[in-house]
């Protein structure tokens, strides 16, 4: 069976756990990471040495990096749906996925500010300077999602989830936000799908 590890509120987890759920697989999760600890263990070190969340086993073979994950599980199990089998479209998708970390690396700031510190602690300017910054970024797929349903077409796929789980921090925080009519519109189908409100639309933490 599939084992995973990694806590709920993880948002690289979660793009892990919705791949997941969408592609019907059983598993098996378990906590680690932050309150849970195990990432600092010589066991857990072996499987990754980079003592971070997620890694999972799939019958022996040992593997990291969150999107990989999903790159990996989506091809396995998902060729023709979840991961493109037109290679331009799948081109396509995985261009999505490495660029969703040019906008965690933005939000980063304005998620530990707003949900992970205290409001005593907070550095204002830190979390106005990555707000302002995600909203730039934000105009990028805006432009896409102003046209397609989703980041490479119409279908869903997984260049979705990486920035489907990052989006939902920008729309969950606790602050003002411009508006983008069109990641909204891909938000709220996103939205739509049991997976991503079982794993991904939960409460932050």
């Amino acid at each position: 069976m599939l084992r995973i590890w990694g806590r709920i509120n993880s948002v690289n987890v979660k793009k892990a756990l919705w791949a997941i759920e969408e592609l019907g697989l059983k598993y098996e999760r378990i906590d680690a990471g932050m309150e849970h600890g195990v990432t600092k263990s010589a066991e857990y070190m072996k499987m990754n040495p980079n003592s971070l969340v997620p890694t999972i086993d799939d019958d022996g073979f040992i593997l990291w990096e969150s999107h990989s994950i999903v790159r990996y599980l989506a091809a396995k199990h998902g060729a023709g749906t979840l991961c493109p089998t037109d290679l331009r479209l799948r081109a396509d998708a995985e261009r999505w996925m490495d660029w969703a970390f040019t906008f965690q690396s933005a939000m980063r700031a304005v998620f530990w500010g707003l949900i992970r510190t205290p409001p005593e602690k907070r550095d204002l300017k830190a979390i106005e300077e990555g707000a302002k910054r995600s909203a730039q970024l934000l105009a990028v797929p805006e432009g896409v999602l102003s046209k397609n349903s989703y980041l490479a077409g119409n279908t869903f796929t997984m260049g979705d989830i990486p920035l489907g789980c990052e989006v939902q921090r920008w729309m969950r925080v606790p602050m003002e936000r411009p508006r983008f009519p069109g990641v909204e519109a891909w938000f709220e189908r996103l939205r739509e799908r049991p997976a991503f409100r079982k794993h991904v639309d939960i409460p932050l933490s």
